[in-house]
């Protein structure tokens, strides 16, 4: 195992209680990342079975090593977790009885300055989870338009100065191309009003999850995973998923909410013409939140939302 490959699950006690594990059950880790979940979850399974998904390369090579314990109950698949459906297709299941998404960048992938997610290392500008991939963090700095960028920066990172980090981007790469993360969190900086350099937070943290989630695609992947998700649970299985930012939740929250709901024919209509029936039901409307223990020993758990649904 590579030592470098560490990473402490957050949440791990709620994540199992929520998926309440059966020892025969099927189960999948859509985000398999350090492994640190599917640990726990594959040993409380005896006759059950474990598929575990990513699409990073490191992660899959470390996992056997993590799961050597549980291996015989395990199954990992390199894929996207958009595609869920085929991969259960794949291991000739019909559906699992519980599903869990950590949407969180693992800490490898921080930790390793060369996979160029941190703005805190300098490093190539990469970003990808899947390195096999073409579009890299360097392309879109230096290719996309200065719209595109300010758009992804608003509606990604939520960034209120897009327009001014935009403009400093294509105003840097002109004169020379912007190739690594310290380079491009130097630029967003020199952007930014004085006040703004004043908040606790690192003045290009939204900029570069505005950048990572292009590069990844992970708000359309996040979309179809939901659906596709929720169809692949069997009665009674529970989908559970932990999100970082507001825009993962508010995805989460809306197809949770979207499958709960049965008939949307206007409430004038004598009968329902729509035929839609719930498919979920939501044991809790309010999302479960790290403690402030978790948060003191884990401090990347403190913007973590866990929310669950059970398919009927």
């Amino acid at each position: 195992m590579d030592q470098n490959f560490h990473h402490i699950s957050i949440l791990p006690e709620a994540c199992l209680d929520a998926l309440r594990i059966s020892p025969d059950g099927i189960y999948v880790d859509a985000t398999m990342g350090g492994a640190g979940h599917a640990l726990r979850i594959a040993e409380r399974l005896t006759g059950g079975r474990l598929i575990c998904i990513d699409r990073d390369d490191e992660a899959i090579r470390n996992a056997r090593d993590r799961l050597a314990p549980v291996w015989e109950r395990v199954t990992v698949v390199k894929s996207d977790f958009r595609q869920l459906d085929r991969v259960l297709a794949g291991q000739a299941l019909a559906g699992a009885d519980g599903i869990l998404f950590d949407l969180g960048v693992s800490s490898p992938q921080l930790d390793h300055a060369g996979r160029g997610f941190s703005y805190m290392q300098d490093a190539p500008l990469d970003m990808r989870m899947d390195r096999q991939q073409a579009l890299t963090a360097a392309e879109v700095v230096n290719t996309w338009s200065r719209e595109s960028l300010r758009r992804i920066l608003f509606e990604y990172g939520e960034e209120r100065y897009a327009p001014l980090i935009a403009a400093a981007i294509e105003r840097e790469r002109a004169k020379q191309p912007i190739e690594t993360t310290a380079a491009l969190a130097g630029v967003i900086r020199d952007a930014m009003p004085a006040k703004a350099l004043r908040e606790k937070q690192h003045p290009a943290k939204r900029s570069f999850q505005a950048i990572r989630i292009a590069v990844n695609d992970e708000l359309s992947a996040l979309r179809e995973a939901m659906d596709k998700a929720i169809d692949a649970l069997n009665p009674g299985g529970r989908l559970a998923v932990i999100t970082f930012h507001s825009l993962e939740d508010r995805i989460v929250k809306a197809a949770f909410r979207q499958a709960a709901e049965g008939c949307t024919c206007p409430k004038d209509f004598p009968v329902c013409v729509c035929g839609r029936k719930p498919k979920v039901r939501l044991p809790g409307r309010k999302p479960i939140l790290p403690t402030a223990q978790e948060i003191a020993a884990n401090p990347r758990a403190r913007s973590a939302k866990l929310r669950v649904c059970e398919r009927l």
